[in-house]
C-alpha cells in the first residue's frame, strides 16, 4: 500500500474544513451533521473521522483556520514596512473575515462555545494564539510611540489586545444580524478612532 504524504494530508484535511464550512454557512452548526459534511466532500466516514474526531472539532477547525488566515495576512503586512499601527491590524483582520463571507460561522462559534466546554475549549485556544499575536503587532506599533503608550510597550500591548480585539466580533455580529450594516463606514470610523 503506498505511503500518505504529509502534502496528501493537508490537502485532504483543507477539502474537508471547505465542505464543513460550506455546511455550517449554509445549515448553521446545530442543523449541520456529520453526514451531511461527509455528503459534500464526497468522501467516505473513515475519511473524515481520520482527520476530525467530530463536529465540534470540526467546527472549531474552521474558525481556526480563518483566524490563522487573518494571522498571516497581519504578517506579511509587517513584513513589507512599518509596524502596523493599531487600526491598520484590526482593519486587516476585519477585512480579511469579511471577505471570506464567514462572519455567520463564527459568530455561530461564539455562542456554541458559550454553551458547549468542548467548543469553549476549542475556541479559547483559537483566540489565544489570535491575541498573542496581535499582542506582538501592538508591542512593535507601541515601541515605536512611547509618547502614547509609555515606556512599556510590551505591558501596553498586552493591556490593550483584548480590547481591540473586541472590535472583531462588534463587526460581524451587526454584519450578521443587523440589516442595512454598513460594513465601510465601520472600518472607516475604526481607522478613525484607533491610534495611527
Amino acid at each position: 500500500m503506498p505511503k500518505v504524504t504529509e502534502a496528501y494530508r493537508t490537502a485532504r484535511r483543507a477539502e474537508i474544513l471547505g465542505a464543513a464550512l460550506r455546511c455550517f454557512a449554509r445549515k448553521g452548526y446545530r442543523g449541520t451533521s456529520m453526514a451531511d459534511i461527509i455528503a459534500e466532500a464526497g468522501l467516505s466516514a473513515g475519511a473524515i473521522y481520520g482527520h476530525f474526531s467530530s463536529k465540534q472539532e470540526l467546527f472549531a477547525a474552521v474558525a481556526g483556520e480563518v483566524l490563522a488566515a487573518r494571522q498571516h495576512e497581519l504578517e506579511a503586512r509587517r513584513a513589507v514596512g512599518a509596524p502596523l499601527t493599531p487600526a491598520e491590524i484590526m482593519t486587516t483582520l476585519i477585512d480579511g473575515m469579511r471577505h471570506e463571507a464567514i462572519g455567520g460561522v463564527v459568530v455561530q462559534l461564539w455562542a456554541e462555545a458559550a454553551i458547549d466546554p468542548e467548543i469553549r475549549a476549542l475556541a479559547n485556544g483559537v483566540f489565544t494564539r489570535l491575541r498573542a499575536s496581535i499582542a506582538d503587532r501592538l508591542a512593535e506599533w507601541a515601541a515605536t510611540r512611547p509618547e502614547l503608550v509609555g515606556p512599556d510597550a510590551r505591558s501596553w500591548a498586552e493591556r490593550t489586545a483584548p480590547v481591540i480585539i473586541g472590535l472583531a466580533p462588534g463587526f460581524l455580529v451587526q454584519q450578521t444580524i443587523v440589516d442595512g450594516f454598513d460594513a465601510e463606514a465601520y472600518l472607516t470610523a475604526l481607522q478613525e478612532t484607533l491610534p495611527h
